[in-house]
C-alpha cells in the first residue's frame, strides 16, 4: 500500500491542521532548524512503528502543543494527532475480493486517524454492503431478495442471531452461521462489513514505519550485558542489538561462551554483506573495512550493602563485562580506529544499513522509511552518493526524509519537496512553489543554482564571456552566419556568462578544477584590478595568455572595444533604437567619437548608463537575418569565431 496524504492535527509545534501529499517514491521535507521537520516524521512513525517502542507512542504530556494543552485537558475529548490516507494496492484488493466478492470496496483510498490514546479510527472506507450481501448469499446458495433486505439492516452479530432464529431449515441455518465472522461487535463502527474489511484484511497489511536519525549510529564499544535488558532506551544499543540479530547471535549465547571465534565469524560474515552494499554508494574511500573483537573486561564497581551491624557500607567489587569492539581499518594508511573516530558520514551509512537490514529480513510486511537529516555530516559529493542510494531504495520503499542541505535536494525533482516553516500560529507545511520565506527557500535556491552552474559547465569546451547579453548576441550572430554557410562558433563550445569582468578569474579557477578546456572572449579592461587579477593567473600558469582574447583584437583602429563595437555603429543603433523606443532615435552623427566605445558614446548622450540586455534581447525578438546587418558587422564576428574555434582542441 502507498501512503498518499498526511494531515497533522495537533503535534508539538503543529497547532493547526497541516496536510501534504506524499510522493509514491520520495518526499523531501525542507526547512530551517526547529521548523518542525522532525516532528512530521515522528508523528507518522507513531501511527504504526515497526517495533513495540515506548518512544514511538503518542503522549499528551510530551507531544501535544503546550499552549493548547490546558484547554484540551478541560475539554475531556480524546484529541486527534494525525490522519494518514493510504491507497490500497492490487494485492490487498484481490484479497478483499477473495473474501468478500467483487465490487464491495468502492474506493481504493482509506484514511486512518491516530489519537493520543494510541487508538485509531477509520475515517474513510467506502464499502457497498448490499453488494457484499448479494455476493455472499449467492456464494452460499441462499440468495433471495427478502433475505438480502433483512441482512442489509443488520448492525452486529446479535442482529444476525435474531435473523437466524427465524429459520428452521438446517442447510439455511448452517449457511447463515457462515456470515457471523463478518458481523462482529461493531466497536463503534456504523458499518460491520467496513469494520471487517478494515480490521481483518487491511489493517494487518498497513505499512510499518522505520524511523532513523543520527542517534541510532553504532557505538565503538558495546557492553553485551546491556543488551540483555528487557527494554532498551539508548538508540545506539538498539542498533547494536540489530547487528547481533542480523548475525543470528543472541547476547546470552555470547555471555555463556568462553571462545568467541564462532561469534566473530558470524559478525564478519554479516559485515561482509553490509559492506558490499555500503561500498556500492560510498565512493569517498574504498580502502576501509570493519573489524570486530569480543573480549571479557574486568572492572571495579562500588556497591552499597547492609553489613552485619545493619549499617550501609560501600564496598568495591570486581565484575566481568563482555565488550564488543568495532573498529575501522584503512588498508592504505594501515591505521585502525574505533568506529566513532571515523567520519560521522561513514558511521551513518554503515549504521543505517545495519538498521535497514533488520527490516529487510521481514518478508511479510511492507515498510516506509523515515530518515531524519540523512547524511547530514557527509561531504557534498558523498551526499550525491546518498541520493543515489535513496533513489535505488525508492524502487521498493516509499521514503520521506528531512534536510536543510542543498546537496540533499535533487534539483531535477523539486516536485518532491515540501517546505516546513514555523510561524506565530505553529508550524506550516506547503509545496515549495507556495513558499515565500527566503530562509526556508534557500536550500532549494542553492540546489537549483548549483544545478544550473553544473549544466552551464557540462561541455568540455567553455568560452567565458562577461554577461548574458554576450551569450545572446554571440549565439544569434553565430546562427545567422551558419545559416548562410559562413563560420559560426563551434557547436561543441558552451558559452558561460560570468556576471562581469571582475568575476572571470574566479570562473577560470572553478572550471580549471574540473579539468575543462577554457577560453575567454572579453571587453577591454576598464578596471585595473580586473586586469591585475587576470595577469596574476597568467603568470601562475592557471590559464595561458593565448586563451584570453579581447574584442579590440578583431577590429581595425580600436585600442579598446566592447562586444557592442563588433557591430558597425549603424547596425547597433538600429537595435538600440528599437529596444529603447522611449528615447529619441540616436544617429551616428550624435555620437562623440573621442569616447572609445559605443556604449560610452550612447551613455554620454543619455546622461546615464543603460541596460545592455535590452538591445541583445531585441536582436532575438526581431528575428533578424543577414540582410539586417552590414557586411562589415558579419565579417567582424566571423573573424572572431574563426580565431576562438582554433583555441579549442
Amino acid at each position: 500500500m502507498k501512503l498518499k496524504n498526511v494531515t497533522i492535527h495537533k503535534y508539538k509545534s503543529f497547532e493547526n491542521d497541516q496536510s501534504f501529499e506524499v510522493q509514491d517514491d520520495v518526499t523531501i521535507l525542507v526547512g530551517m532548524n526547529e521548523s518542525g521537520k522532525t516532528s512530521v516524521l515522528e508523528s507518522i512513525a507513531k501511527t504504526n512503528y515497526f517495533q513495540n517502542d515506548k518512544k514511538f507512542k503518542f503522549n499528551k504530556t510530551h507531544d501535544y502543543p503546550r499552549r493548547q494543552k490546558k484547554a484540551m485537558d478541560k475539554s475531556g475529548i480524546e484529541p486527534k494527532a494525525i490522519t494518514c490516507v493510504y491507497e490500497v494496492n492490487e494485492d490487498v484488493m484481490s484479497l478483499i475480493e477473495q473474501k468478500c466478492g467483487e465490487g464491495v470496496m468502492l474506493s481504493k483510498n482509506i484514511s486512518v486517524t491516530s489519537k493520543y490514546d494510541n487508538d485509531s479510527t477509520w475515517e474513510t472506507i467506502n464499502v457497498d454492503v448490499s453488494r457484499f450481501i448479494e455476493n455472499k448469499t449467492k456464494e452460499f446458495g441462499i440468495y433471495s431478495k427478502a433475505l438480502s433486505d433483512k441482512l442489509i439492516e443488520l448492525n452486529n452479530s446479535s442482529d444476525l442471531d435474531n435473523v437466524i432464529s427465524g429459520y428452521k431449515d438446517e442447510k439455511m441455518l448452517s449457511k447463515l452461521e457462515l456470515l457471523k465472522p463478518y458481523f462482529g461487535n461493531k466497536n463503534g463502527w456504523e458499518n460491520p462489513i467496513a469494520e471487517y474489511i478494515a480490521t481483518k484484511i487491511i489493517k494487518p497489511k498497513l505499512p510499518k514505519f522505520l524511523y532513523y536519525d543520527e542517534y541510532y549510529a553504532l557505538p565503538s564499544t558495546i557492553v553485551i550485558e546491556k543488551l540483555e535488558e528487557e527494554e532498551l532506551y539508548d538508540e545506539e544499543l538498539k542498533t547494536a542489538k540489530a547487528l547481533l540479530e542480523l548475525a543470528d547471535l543472541s547476547s546470552s549465547d555470547i555471555l555463556e561462551s568462553t571462545d568467541f571465534e564462532d561469534h566473530l565469524a558470524e559478525l564478519e560474515a554479516t559485515q561482509a554483506i553490509i559492506s558490499d552494499e555500503l561500498f556500492k554508494y560510498w565512493s569517498t574511500n574504498k580502502n576501509l573495512s570493519i573489524e570486530f573483537r569480543i573480549e571479557p573486561v574486568e572492572k571495579k564497581e562500588k556497591r552499597t550493602i547492609i553489613n552485619n551491624r545493619n549499617q550501609e557500607e560501600i564496598i568495591e567489587v570486581s565484575i566481568v563485562e563482555h565488550v564488543l569492539y568495532i573498529r575501522v581499518n584503512n588498508y592504505r594508511t594501515r591505521v585502525s580506529l574505533p568506529l566513532k573516530n571515523r567520519s560521522k558520514g561513514f558511521n551513518w551509512f554503515f549504521s543505517f544499513l545495519v538498521w535497514f537490514k533488520k527490516i529487510q529480513e521481514d518478508k511479510n510486511s511492507q515498510y516506509i522509511l523515515l530518515l531524519d537529516e540523512p547524511g547530514l555530516n557527509l561531504h557534498a559529493s558523498a551526499q550525491k552518493d546518498m541520493l543515489d542510494f535513496i533513489e535505488d531504495l525508492s524502487d521498493n520503499y516509499q521514503i520521506l526524509y528531512t534536510t536543510h542541505s542543498p546537496f540533499s535536494i535533487p534539483s531535477n525533482k523539486l516536485e518532491r519537496v515540501r517546505t516546513v516553516l514555523e510561524t506565530e500560529d505553529g508550524s506550516v507545511i506547503s509545496d515549495s512553489i507556495q513558499e515565500k520565506d527566503p530562509n526556508t527557500l534557500f536550500p532549494l535556491q542553492a540546489a537549483l543554482g548549483y544545478d544550473i552552474a553544473q549544466n552551464l559547465f557540462i561541455s568540455n569546451k567553455n568560452l567565458l564571456v562577461e554577461g548574458v547579453s554576450d551569450l545572446i548576441i554571440i549565439t544569434a550572430i553565430s546562427g545567422i552566419l551558419e545559416a548562410n554557410s559562413r563560420t559560426g562558433l563551434r557547436s561543441d563550445i558552451t558559452i558561460v556568462p560570468t556576471g562581469g569582468l571582475e568575476k572571470v578569474a574566479t570562473f577560470i579557477s572553478l572550471l580549471r578544477g574540473s579539468k575543462l578546456e577554457i577560453a575567454c572572449l572579453l571587453d577591454s579592461y576598464n578596471d585595473q584590478r580586473g586586469k591585475a587579477k587576470m595577469e596574476k593567473m597568467i603568470s601562475s600558469k592557471i590559464i595561458h595568455k593565448s586563451k584570453i582574447r579581447f574584442y579590440d583584437e578583431f577590429l581595425d583602429g580600436y585600442n579598446k572595444a566592447d562586444l557592442e563595437d563588433m557591430f558597425v555603429k549603424e547596425d547597433y543603433l538600429k537595435l538600440f533604437n528599437s529596444a529603447f523606443k522611449e528615447h529619441t532615435d540616436i544617429e551616428v552623427s550624435d555620437l562623440k567619437t573621442e569616447l572609445p566605445t559605443i556604449i560610452m558614446q550612447i551613455s554620454d548622450i543619455l546622461g546615464k548608463n543603460f541596460n545592455h540586455y535590452r538591445p541583445a534581447n531585441e536582436l532575438v525578438k526581431l528575428g533578424v537575418d543577414k540582410d539586417f546587418f552590414s557586411a562589415d558587422t558579419l565579417d567582424n564576428f566571423e573573424k572572431a569565431f574563426v580565431e576562438i574555434n582554433k583555441l579549442f582542441k
